[in-house]
């Protein structure tokens, strides 16, 4: 708490800068469309997505300081917040609605509409802001210096970098050129592989491998050490221990989800048909363990929020720095989101369906947001939160006579909406702590937030229309491994074949980990996602703490090279990201019915296979040590 109040933004209470303009407006929607856009295609393609936020910033620094030659930190940053919300409506929405598009056509029906599309997100994206305005002081105020928010953090030093100029802008922007470079010649011409493999032969169901990218060098760095053990922990429990043991087990049998004998399955194999459904229960027990847990902050939050009915609480008391959206304005935009979702058939509930919806919806706005301080919105496992989500709001539609067709895309409608909330939450989150780093006004962001995702909601529809209707969904163009997966899970509930007891396997792991005394979401996390993120998370991590425990130097030039090391992998992320960006839009632009992806893929001409990519990947982990703790200019710390 001490902390809290000594901290003080880069731009001070008392200053008043260019903020929420015209040009920061423009030019946040027009990268919130364009995010959104190749967000959608991406994710539907390989099942994630990357974040937004600091190559909005990167892209904004570049237009209003460059091009218009101004100097408005808080105007960058507000264009990072409306363009990232692009993004994260197209995180939520790409797991669930092709799900409905999948049914509609194997059903003979016609697709839904963009009216209906438009109107699930944006009720989603609304409520997943407004959910995080009373949760800002709790999260981002209260527990700064707890809770790292990497993404947000490293967003910040971006913008301070672009802003200070100097040593500090190298740093940052050596990484960001450095990462862009890596970035395109693995996955964009393909001459190493981004994801190195090797399954353990003598250790059947085992497996071990690294996904070689920068931005998870950056979050495994800036999120330190212990985070990253706890993430990297789970991922050995589920690849190391737990597919062994059902391969082991399982021998000729089959088992549901899986149609083919155990035996016959690889890792990869075993973890989509059995250990994502264990790692769902770990996420959503992890979830309800973190809300109870933070049941005594939210309520003292909502307590002081309430105050602005009373007239306790003027807003001409607070700086600027301070001000939120009037909480009785929070609350008349939240009933009136909730009447809307009563009222349109896209959501098909009643008004207490929809009551029911705001209450889960808040619930999983709270985990998200507290989920990405911890792991960084990269690895919010928005689907598994999806997956608990669909879970029981399926029982419930089952279990009151709902079922069939209708009960089916009930299920998924409500899903979205709730799946939406916490991906928007989580991005809202990020994007306040960066803020609350730099000194923007929270209410001007926050407005920024609800321009982006109203923007967006009424973009996605068409996107994921018009890619529906180029290759379908389920096609080898567009897998939609995550839809899939929503799929299978309300189908199982419905038909009664769902595997519980994997579910209830991660529930009680969950349970044991929190017992222990290790913070069970990054665990958890850990569990339900592929090992290759959680071990090259863990090489960041390892580098940030041989920077901690290096003896040779002095503190004063320890404590500049873990800030250096902050600022460059900051850029690692940010260049990876504007790169996946431009790679997602060249694989939908097509010359002579070939995309411009496929054209510049070098992969059948030079490969330098899984040796060349752990190479590169070692060069890229010198390059932190070159540009922080190597770095001559140290010495002038």
């Amino acid at each position: 708490m001490e902390k809290n109040k000594e901290f003080k933004p880069f731009i001070s209470a008392d200053k008043v800068l260019p903020e929420f303009t015209i040009t920061s407006i423009l030019l946040g929607i027009l990268l919130a469309v364009i995010f959104g856009a190749a967000n959608a295609y991406l994710g539907l393609r390989v099942g994630m997505t990357v974040s937004a936020s600091i190559p909005a910033a990167v892209i904004s620094m570049g237009v209003i300081r460059i091009i218009l030659r101004k100097d408005s930190i808080l105007e960058n940053n507000l264009v990072q917040t409306i363009g990232s919300a692009g993004e994260s409506v197209a995180a939520g929405a790409i797991f669930t609605l092709p799900v409905i598009f999948i049914w509609m056509k194997k059903w003979g029906q016609a697709a839904p509409s963009l009216f209906e599309i438009s109107i699930i997100a944006l009720c989603g994206g609304i409520l997943g802001v407004l959910f995080m305005i009373p949760l800002r002081k709790a999260l981002i105020v209260k527990e700064h210096g707890v809770l790292p928010y990497p993404e947000g953090t490293a967003c910040a030093e971006v913008l301070l970098a672009g802003e200070e100029g100097g040593t500090k802008a190298t740093a940052v922007f050596a990484g960001l050129g450095i990462s862009a470079i890596y970035k395109f010649i693995g996955d964009g011409l393909k001459i190493f592989p981004s994801r190195v493999h090797y399954e353990i032969s003598s250790y059947k169901g085992s497996a071990v491998g690294m996904d070689v990218l920068p931005a998870l060098i950056g979050v495994g760095y800036i999120c330190g050490p212990k985070i990253s053990s706890y993430m990297f922990a789970g991922g050995i429990i589920g690849w190391i221990a737990i597919l062994p043991l059902i391969s082991l087990f399982g021998g000729s049998s089959v088992f549901y989800p899986a149609t083919v004998p155990i035996s016959a399955l690889g890792s990869f194999e075993l973890w989509a048909n059995y250990l994502k459904y264990i790692g769902a229960g770990a996420v959503a027990a992890g979830g309800i363990i973190s809300l109870v847990k933070s049941l005594p902050l939210i309520v003292t939050t909502f307590i002081q929020a309430i105050k602005d009915f009373s007239g306790n609480q003027s807003d001409k008391k607070l700086s600027r720095t301070d001000k939120d959206i009037p909480m009785s304005i929070v609350l008349i935009l939240i009933v009136l989101t909730i009447i809307m979702i009563g009222l349109v058939p896209a959501v098909p509930v009643s008004f207490g369906g929809a009551i029911l919806i705001a209450l889960f919806g808040f619930f999983f706005a709270t985990v998200s947001s507290r989920l990405v301080g911890l792991v960084g919105s990269s690895n919010n496992p928005v689907s598994g939160m999806a997956i608990a989500t669909l879970l029981i709001t399926t029982m419930i539609l089952k279990a009151t006579g709902n079922i069939g067709q209708k009960g089916m895309l009930s299920a998924i409608a409500i899903g979205s909406v709730i799946c939406i909330i916490a991906a928007i939450a989580g991005d809202t989150s990020q994007d306040l702590k960066t803020g609350y780093i730099v000194g923007s006004t929270p209410y001007k962001q926050q407005i920024g937030e609800l321009i982006g995702v109203t923007i967006s909601a009424l973009t996605i529809g068409g996107v994921l229309y018009l890619l529906n209707s180029a290759w379908g969904y389920g096609s080898a163009e567009l897998p939609a491994p995550q839809a899939t997966l929503m799929k299978m899970v309300v189908e199982g509930v419905m038909n009664g074949n769902l595997p519980w007891n994997l579910v209830f396997i991660g529930v009680g792991i969950a349970v044991a980990v929190e017992i222990l005394g290790i913070p069970v979401l990054p665990f958890a996390v850990g569990l339900y996602l592929p090992i290759h993120l959680s071990s090259a998370i863990m090489v960041g991590g390892i580098v940030r703490l041989y920077f901690e425990k290096k003896k040779k130097i002095s503190k004063e030039k320890r404590k500049d090279a873990i800030d250096r090391g902050i600022l460059y992998t900051s850029g690692l992320i940010a260049g990876e990201g504007l790169v996946g960006i431009l790679l997602a839009i060249l694989a939908i632009i097509n010359i002579n019915g070939k995309s411009i992806g496929k054209i510049i893929d070098l992969s059948s001409k030079i490969s330098l296979g899984n040796i060349g990519a752990l190479i590169a990947f070692l060069i890229l982990v010198l390059t932190l040590f070159k540009f922080s703790i190597w770095n001559k200019d140290k010495k002038q710390a």
